[in-house]
C-alpha cells in the first residue's frame, strides 16, 4: 500500500557492484550489453576498442578499475570508482564514434560536475544522464 513498486526487484545472480568479479574476457563494442550487468564487472581493459582516456579514467582519483555500466541510447557508460560516497568519474563513449565522449565527476559529498552532449554543464548526475538519453 503506497510503497509498492518503489523497491527494485532483486535479480537472480545480482551482486553489489563492489562484490562482482572482474571478467577480463575480451569484448567488442557490439557485444557490450544494453542493460546493467549485475553478475560481474566488465573492465575497460577487456573492451577491445577502448580509448586510452577511458582506460585511464580513474588514474587521478586512485581508482584503477574502470567498469562498464550500461548503454544509454548510443552511449556506453563506464565508471571509475564507487557509485556513491567516494570519488568517482563516469565516461560516456558514443558507440559509433569513440572519439565522441563526455565525463562526469562525482564527489564524495554527492555533488558533481560534467559537460553533457547538450553543451550544458551539469552538477547532478541524473541530469547528465538525461542529457545523454536526449542527445
Amino acid at each position: 500500500m503506497g510503497g509498492e513498486g518503489l523497491v527494485a526487484p532483486i535479480v537472480a545472480g545480482a551482486l553489489p557492484a563492489d562484490e562482482r568479479p572482474v571478467d577480463p574476457t575480451p569484448v567488442h563494442t557490439p557485444d557490450l550489453p544494453p542493460t546493467p550487468v549485475r553478475d560481474r564487472n566488465i573492465p575497460a581493459d577487456a573492451w577491445v576498442e577502448a580509448p586510452t582516456e577511458l582506460r585511464r579514467l580513474g588514474d587521478d582519483i586512485d581508482q584503477l578499475l574502470v567498469a562498464y555500466k550500461r548503454r544509454i541510447g548510443p552511449w556506453l557508460l563506464w565508471r571509475a570508482g564507487p557509485a556513491s560516497r567516494a570519488d568517482a568519474r563516469y565516461m560516456a563513449v558514443h558507440a559509433d564514434d569513440l572519439a565522441h565522449r563526455f565525463t562526469f565527476r562525482l564527489y564524495p559529498d554527492g555533488t558533481g560536475d560534467g559537460l553533457g552532449p547538450d553543451g550544458r554543464r551539469h552538477t547532478r548526475f541524473r541530469e547528465w544522464k538525461e542529457a545523454l538519453r536526449d542527445a
